[in-house]
């Protein structure tokens, strides 16, 4: 038995996680998601699948995230008409997820070819519209965990509880061929033991080959308690309220939204914190908050048989006018807004509205990608661009981990442990450069053979065998510069240098120096950089 799988994102980063499977006759897909982070990476969102969408049969999805969902609109688009297998609070949630992903690419899009013209360039096109992604839900069929599943003859798939968001799940996947059987495993992504809304993952043991996230694999975060989590966001808000600003939340509308308004609905209750108002300023957030409200009774620590995400200082506000509006408030409220990066959405109005105010505070609730904004300002940048506006951060910047949907290295080297024996090959992928060899190296020390821990690079193909280790098929085309996966690019350093540039020219003495400065730039940029370049 032979099988073949190509790493079609998440491979040597965080996004765009894409599993793409061909056994005999059949070929499927592991989850289908958008690529975040720098433009480089981005781009590839534009550009073609690496395989013939209409000849791929099923999908199986793990969970709701656009980084693992939002690129089903354009593999329908591009010819895919097979069912795509979830379980059912998925399909409650990509019903509004899909659909607000295309409405964005078609807004910004628009606002892009109004410069394009303006520019004299050409028009583009968005990856998928609203429509494109609406027509998604018609292929989708439910599954209940731990429930098997046959898409194919002689391919079943079974999925289960990951914990780390609502409906999220590992997919337990079996190919049969002459008696022979091929058993792998997807992770998905990965919550931590304990988390507010979910049970710890779960999965059975005894896999030739294990497919495990590593987003978190450097990095351990110190176990604590509901009660824990909610003194230190008291603590951070009281801050951000003692200054006399407001608290902006960059928030991810799929449960850090809903986790944070149960947070902060209990602390106002029991009068630990003192806000005039909050915010949630993000239609999308809103129609997911119901669906986690349709599913409380699911939920951990949730349901109590009233309103979890509700309080009367509570505003939803899905309008443009209602969201123009919070602008009227210049201390004592917490605005939540997607998204929980900064790389899109009302967020960006309202860092625009608040980064240059020391008075304020930004809190970023969970993990940034390199490259987008909200990875910026956690590194410490002191400007930033924003729709191409040059601010200054003058604001309380802040980070708050506790939050996270994702298991961090210990939990996950507990799960891989807790699934042997694995007997061919465990891929590590869905991580950074750094986690992905942190956790090599951790899973080494835990007795495993060091060359079944695989760590895969964008675009690598292997055959995937039932009694031989993997082996890897070395003509591999690739989409992206490996050199740039992960990394920040020209673009983010191009955005800095436009920043120095200005600064440098508002410090110069006086006239002349500035003069020469822009001398001396136009002197560096008549350098014949290809000739530069091809002699080193």
């Amino acid at each position: 038995m032979s099988v073949r799988i190509k790493f079609c994102g998440a491979a040597g980063t965080v996004t765009g996680s894409c599993y793409w499977i061909r056994a005999g006759k059949y070929q499927f897909l592991v989850d289908c998601g958008l690529f975040q982070g720098s433009k480089s990476v981005k781009e590839l969102n534009y550009k073609a699948f690496p395989f013939d969408a209409s000849r791929i049969d099923f999908v199986l999805l793990t969970h709701a995230h656009a980084d693992h969902s939002a690129l089903l609109p354009k593999l329908m688009k591009a010819g895919f008409r097979g069912p795509i297998y979830t379980i059912t609070a998925t399909r409650d949630l990509i019903r509004y997820m899909l659909p607000d992903s295309g409405y964005i690419q078609e807004f910004e899009v628009s606002r892009l070819n109004r410069r394009n013209q303006q520019r004299g360039r050409a028009r583009v096109e968005p990856i998928y519209t609203q429509a494109d992604a609406e027509a998604v839900m018609h292929q989708v069929r439910c599954t209940d965990y731990e429930t098997w599943i046959e898409p194919e003859p002689d391919v079943r798939a079974r999925f289960w509880n990951a914990g780390h968001i609502l409906g999220s799940a590992s997919i337990e996947v079996e190919i049969i061929d002459k008696g022979d059987t091929l058993k792998l495993l997807f992770s998905g992504d990965l919550g931590p033991d304990n988390k507010l809304f979910h049970d710890s993952p779960d999965a059975p043991q005894d896999f030739d080959y294990v497919f495990c996230e590593s987003t978190y694999g450097g990095r351990n975060r110190p176990d604590i308690s509901v009660e824990e989590r909610r003194s230190i966001l008291a603590k951070e808000i009281n801050e951000a309220m003692a200054t006399g600003g407001n608290m902006v939340i960059p928030s991810f509308a799929l449960e850090r939204s809903q986790e944070l308004l149960l947070d902060i609905a209990y602390l106002l209750r029991h009068d630990v914190i003192n806000s005039t108002a909050v915010f949630l300023d993000s239609p999308l957030a809103i129609k997911i908050t119901s669906v986690f409200t349709d599913h409380a009774k699911e939920l951990n620590n949730a349901y109590d048989g009233g309103a979890p995400f509700s309080h009367p200082r509570f505003h939803f506000t899905e309008t443009v006018e209602e969201s123009k509006s919070i602008s009227r408030f210049h201390g004592g409220v917490i605005i939540l807004a997607a998204s929980g990066m900064c790389d899109a959405g009302r967020i960006r109005h309202h860092l625009r509205n608040h980064l240059w105010n020391p008075q304020s505070t930004v809190l970023l609730s969970g993990y940034q990608v390199v490259g987008t904004l909200g990875n910026l300002l956690e590194s410490g940048v002191k400007q930033v661009k924003i729709q191409g506006e040059e601010i200054e951060v003058r604001a309380r910047i802040r980070s708050l981990d506790h939050y996270s949907g994702h298991a961090d290295s210990e939990n996950l080297i507990d799960w891989v442990m807790a699934r042997a024996p694995i007997r061919q090959g465990l891929f590590l992928t869905h991580g950074s450069d750094g986690a992905l060899h942190e956790m090599q190296r951790a899973l080494r020390q835990q007795g495993m053979e060091s060359d079944k821990v695989i760590i895969p690079a964008m675009d690598d193909e292997f055959l995937l065998e039932k009694a031989k280790k993997p082996r890897r098929i070395h003509k591999v085309v690739r989409r992206l510069s490996l050199d740039l996966v992960d990394r920040t690019d020209w673009h983010n350093a191009y955005a800095q240098l436009t920043l120095d540039i200005r600064n440098k020219l508002e410090k110069a003495p006086n006239n002349r120096q500035r003069e020469i400065l822009l001398h001396e730039l136009h002197k560096a940029l008549s350098v014949d950089v290809s000739k530069e370049t091809s002699g080193r």
